[in-house]
């Protein structure tokens, strides 16, 4: 089990339950925003003047969750408060643990580990590196492969080249899988205004999406969840971009982007001879117009989040793009895979077939779920601390506000990944004790009878973590 400083206690209660007070998660709309706006708040309370004497302030506090009395108490705690509740509470745990972890509704197989942040120790576990068909959860690993390699300030660009007579356009997808309708108008504007510079009123088009390679369509085929993996698509390939959830898409994402992109040329004063057309970019061409994507770490926000497979798949290849694997779904997996060995983290089993848990072929432990969590919490690894920030929180937000109702022990402290396929249900977060220590942990269930009664048994275990 990777070591993890003590510095998470502190910093650790800071993200997972600052951040999570009622009225700031709900008013501030998406869940990154609430959590910087809760931090403000709280920083401003805790020092109410500046230097200058300016009498006895009227303390502004703002009021605590219902449900985490203990957690800003524990930022004062004494340095061995920690290490005492440790010791004090892992028998403790492994008793309420482990008559939970045998629910009916967990299935057949069941794995479990639950670790200490700030000391990185293992407090319970079972099965801990057994090899487990992960679902979504896999997301985890795929955005810590991602930031790894990229960065959290990386944009993926969308650009157009012009040929040397600006008289040929081509459409170069990058991969941005936050492509949507306002961005390709964008770049209509702005490639419109260079052609109008030129004196140029009629294009060719073509659209090139040779950067990935491989199968678009994921080996489970056509699927409600995920569009066709293309270097070019608006709005996930989705007819209303403004859905979420399972819906209808595109069978030929990259194509109707660019007829959408001929239709905006067209308002804008700019005629084509032809229809679009797949094509690389005519020699010397070079770079007219460029759209840039939202930054890395809000990717990964919105794909742990919402558990948005298109994203998932697009970072798994983006990350093979930056190390020099094909961008495939095998490429893909082999980078993702390499990156979590420069890592260092405990690969022993592990398949990554894909970059969003569709494939039952993937295989994660628990074990290397708690580390990936320890290596986003790392101060080693400030670049992957959107992985924790983008985990949903319990009754808030994203693929786990309705999981957690206002009375549960963990609504607002705990934050975690959820996975769900036909018999398989899995979940993968942080969660603040009762003692104010912040914990990590992975549940992972197989041969489910369903997730109407396997969900809610992986929710009381992360609730008696808060409890």
């Amino acid at each position: 089990m990777p070591e993890v400083s003590t510095w998470q206690l502190a910093a650790g209660a800071a993200v997972a339950g600052l951040a999570l007070a009622a009225g700031a998660v709900a008013a501030a709309g998406p869940w990154d925003s609430g959590q910087r706006k809760a931090e403000k708040e709280w920083a401003a309370a805790r020092n109410p003047v500046g230097g200058a004497h300016h009498g006895t302030p009227v303390r502004q506090d703002p009021a605590p969750a219902p449900s985490a009395p203990g957690v800003l108490a524990a930022l004062g705690a004494p340095s061995n408060a920690t290490a005492k509740a440790a010791k004090a509470g892992t028998a403790d745990l492994a008793h309420v643990l482990a008559p939970l972890l045998g629910a009916p509704g967990l299935g057949t197989v069941r794995t479990a580990c639950v670790i200490d942040l700030a000391t990185g120790k293992q407090l319970y576990g079972q099965g801990v590196f057994d090899p487990m068909t992960p679902a979504s959860t896999i997301k985890i690993a795929t955005s810590v492969a991602a930031l790894s390699a990229l960065g959290p300030d990386h944009r993926i660009p969308t650009t157009v080249l012009a040929s040397k007579d600006a008289g040929q356009l081509t459409l170069v997808g990058g991969g941005d899988p936050s492509l949507d309708s306002a961005g390709l108008r964008t770049l209509a504007d702005r490639t419109a205004r260079a052609l109008r510079e030129r004196g140029v009123v009629s294009v060719r088009l073509a659209y090139d999406t040779s950067l990935y390679k491989g199968p678009l369509r994921h080996p489970i085929g056509r699927n409600p969840n995920l569009a066709p993996v293309s270097a070019l698509m608006v709005g996930e390939g989705r007819s209303d971009e403004k859905s979420t959830g399972p819906v209808d898409r595109s069978r030929d994402p990259a194509g109707d982007a660019a007829r959408d992109f001929e239709r905006l040329l067209k308002e804008r004063g700019i005629a084509t001879s032809a229809a679009p057309v797949p094509g690389r970019p005519a020699a010397g061409s070079a770079p007219l117009a460029k759209w840039l994507s939202v930054p890395l770490s809000a990717l990964v926000e919105r794909a742990l989040t919402n558990s948005d497979n298109d994203i998932a798949e697009a970072l798994a290849r983006q990350t093979a793009v930056a190390t020099g694997e094909e961008p495939s779904f095998e490429g893909g997996g082999r980078a993702v895979t390499g990156q979590l060995a420069k890592l260092k983290l405990p690969l022993a089993g592990a398949r990554i077939a894909d970059g969003s848990g569709l494939n039952r072929d993937d295989r994660l432990t628990a074990g290397l779920l708690t580390a990936l969590l320890a290596r986003a919490a790392d101060p080693a690894h400030p670049e992957l601390r959107p992985v924790l920030t983008g985990l949903p929180v319990a009754g808030f937000s994203g693929t786990m506000e309705s999981r957690y109702s206002s009375n549960s022990p963990g609504t607002g402290l705990v934050r975690a990944k959820t996975g769900t396929l036909t018999g398989v249900n899995t979940l993968a977060g942080t969660v603040v004790a009762p003692d104010g220590r912040l914990l990590a942990f992975a549940f992972m269930a197989a041969n489910t009878p369903s997730k109407e009664v396997a969900q809610p048994a992986l929710d009381r275990l992360a609730d008696a973590l808060a409890s």
